[in-house]
């Protein structure tokens, strides 16, 4: 009987933790296949955004919780907090943060190549936009007008067509021989100045940087010295109303026919014997009064001023005292002042030796002489030098160019054109006549023909 009456509430507890656990159970096998179903539509329902979401670690939001959850989810919170070691906490910042740092890197590069890419399609879009519209803007009006048996025959062109629209600037090309249309194209980008090497080889003066680049059509009248005659034959047409207009000639560039092109002639063989035959192959220039010359007391210009350099005997230019016109270019290097109050003593005697008078040019290479830009700018000192050369060579009346200047990368080239031009440089001396043209002491050329 106590037996009976001891295993019975026992029993009756038994079963009821049996049918508990049992409910229990089957309560959370409803739930996990509920959770299941769930899931899965979750997949099937799940969109492209989602996928990419999925792959960067970021779970979208669930809407509309139930109380309880966030309940749980506050409860279970503060039970982390407060019973959770603190290191594991650390642990959960920084994978939380390394998790923000992966979705930073992923994300990136996909901004940055959407941006790219919708650049590209509107550059395909604006490049194509020929095909698409008609966006031809020149004036088709009259379209034969000034050709022969049409309105306006012979009226159509002008006798300064030849540099219409070209700016000059001042830029020296440097081995002109060697560009694909020797001198012409340093006046198409507007160029003041070019340079030609000559050797004197059976009686005649061959251009070209050295012996292996010599031909016999390649001479100083065939590069230079004829084309120079035609061009300037044309900006000064005996048929139009210009002799009795203009005493002296007009220049070769049609918006500045004050401007002097300066022809540089490098010696490469021996001066003594090279000099007369130069003053010989001038000759066409000189008879038609095209060369700027010295008289003794005045200082004529003309379109073209001859200057020399290289073995050039500078004796020989001394000894032309009626009518020079073939000027030296002086060492710059040799010529460096300090600074001086503003009214400054005069030059001595000693190195008035080279003048406006014998002299155009005050050159020296820039490397050598000023030395390499390696911290991307001059330093103070190398400021000073240059500013005291170009002083020296100014207080003679000479120009200062610099050859051997830095042409790569072309920032720095850039740079240390424009530092040049500042400190009063005259004339550049370039390689890259399409970068000088751009440069922004001109406005732009347009064709040269």
């Amino acid at each position: 009987m106590e037996s009976r009456l001891e295993a019975g509430p026992r029993a009756e507890y038994s079963n009821v933790d049996v049918n508990l656990s049992d409910n229990d159970t089957s309560t959370h096998d409803g739930q996990y296949n509920e959770f299941a179903s769930f899931q899965q539509g979750q997949r099937h329902r799940r969109t492209i955004v989602g996928r990419i979401r999925a792959l960067l670690g970021m779970s979208p939001r669930r809407r509309g919780k139930a109380e309880g959850d966030v309940l749980d989810a506050r409860s279970d919170g503060l039970l982390k907090k407060r019973y959770e070691p603190a290191w594991n906490v650390r642990r959960e910042k920084k994978t939380s943060a390394f998790g923000w740092l992966v979705r930073v890197v992923w994300v990136l590069p996909l901004v940055l190549l959407s941006i790219f890419g919708i650049l590209h399609l509107l550059q395909v879009f604006i490049g194509s936009a020929r095909l698409l519209w008609d966006l031809n803007t020149t004036d088709a009006f009259l379209p034969d007008f000034g050709t022969p048996g049409h309105i306006g025959a012979g009226l159509a062109n002008y006798p300064t067509d030849a540099t219409r629209n070209v700016q000059p600037i001042p830029c020296h090309s440097h081995n002109d021989y060697w560009r694909r249309v020797p001198l012409f194209e340093a006046i198409h980008y507007g160029c003041t100045s070019v340079e030609a090497d000559v050797w004197k080889f059976d009686e005649e003066l061959f251009v070209g940087h050295d012996t292996a680049s010599l031909t016999r059509n390649r001479t100083l009248q065939s590069l230079y010295v004829n084309p120079l005659v035609d061009l300037l034959d044309r900006m000064n047409d005996p048929t139009t109303l210009l002799p009795s207009i203009r005493t002296t000639p007009r220049g070769i560039f049609d918006e500045a026919p004050e401007q002097s092109l300066v022809l540089l002639i490098d010696f490469k063989t021996n001066g003594a014997e090279t000099f007369p035959l130069v003053l010989q192959h001038l000759e066409p220039l000189r008879a038609k009064d095209y060369l700027t010359y010295h008289d003794g007391t005045i200082l004529h210009s003309r379109p073209i001023t001859i200057a020399v350099t290289g073995n050039a005997p500078f004796d020989l230019i001394l000894n032309m005292t009626t009518h020079r016109d073939v000027f030296f270019d002086a060492p710059l290097s040799a010529m460096f002042e300090p600074p001086s109050p503003l009214f400054a003593a005069p030059i001595p005697t000693n190195e008035q030796k080279y003048n406006t008078t014998n002299s155009l040019y005050a050159s020296v290479s820039f490397t050598h002489a000023i030395g390499f830009p390696w911290r991307g700018r001059l330093s103070s000192s190398q400021l000073h030098l240059l500013r005291g050369q170009i002083r020296g060579a100014h207080r003679r009346g000479l120009k200062v160019r610099y050859w051997d200047t830095p042409g790569w990368p072309v920032n720095l080239r850039d740079a240390i054109w424009g530092v040049l031009m500042e400190e009063g440089v005259d004339v550049l001396n370039v390689d890259d006549l399409r970068g000088a043209a751009v440069g922004d002491w001109r406005r732009r050329v347009h064709g040269f023909w």
